[in-house]
């Protein structure tokens, strides 16, 4: 009885954690036609406030039978032709999104009091891409790509690390090769959703749908 008493207690606190939205809002007079443009303001914004990771978003995939799974990653570039992040293809976000190739992405600034959804399909980036980014990277961070059976059971921390010890002398700072099962994916948006944190729960949320290659833009109810 204690315990359920103690754990009643704390649900009864959690609901009563709340916080408005006070900062700021959205019209639709500031919205660029462009959703890329629009996401591209936010993104400096967030990029020039104190956010350990300003680029860490939320994708969010599904088996082909529509079990979810999400988890966060980091994106690396975005442009008119999607956001991109990099991954093992071999983990489980790499398979469900070659078996199901939709993924939604969100990005949530709290201290911006924002969030940005997107949805959209996938594609591989190129090979050329790939190299380019992965060549990019620390050397350890290379080597840990090379050694990681990502998502895979591992029997322990000391087994990765002599791995992991094993090719670094071996390549010793030298160029390492782009793994067969390491790249770039491509989210190409169908759908953005720009939300702005307001004061009674009154948010503002506005949505741009892709319709026969133009941007249609609505407002949608808190």
């Amino acid at each position: 009885m204690e315990i359920e008493s103690n754990n009643k207690l704390q649900n009864d606190e959690r609901a009563r954690l709340r916080r408005d939205y006070l900062q700021r809002g959205l019209n639709e007079t500031e919205l660029d036609p462009n959703p890329f443009t629009q996401f591209q303001r936010w993104l400096q914004e967030a990029l020039n406030a104190p956010f350990l990771e300003p680029t860490a978003m939320t994708l969010a995939t599904a088996t082909k039978d529509g079990k979810p799974s999400a988890r966060m990653v980091l994106l690396k570039n975005v442009d008119e032709h999607g956001f991109v992040f990099f991954t093992n293809y071999e983990s489980r976000k790499g398979e469900e999104l070659v078996e199901n190739p939709n993924a939604s992405l969100l990005f949530y600034w709290d201290a911006l009091e924002r969030q940005v959804r997107v949805e959209g399909k996938i594609e591989r980036t190129s090979l050329e891409e790939s190299k380019q980014y992965f060549n990019s990277r620390p050397f350890a961070s290379r080597i840990a790509a090379v050694i990681s059976h990502q998502s895979k059971p591992i029997q322990n921390r000391s087994e990765l690390e002599q791995h992991f010890n094993e090719l670094a002398a071996q390549y010793n700072n030298a160029e390492v090769p782009l793994p067969p099962f390491w790249g770039g994916f491509r989210v190409i948006p169908h759908t953005f959703e720009f939300w702005q944190g307001r004061e009674n729960r009154l948010h503002d949320r506005f949505r741009y749908s892709k319709k026969s290659n133009a941007w249609r833009i609505e407002r949608l109810s808190p």
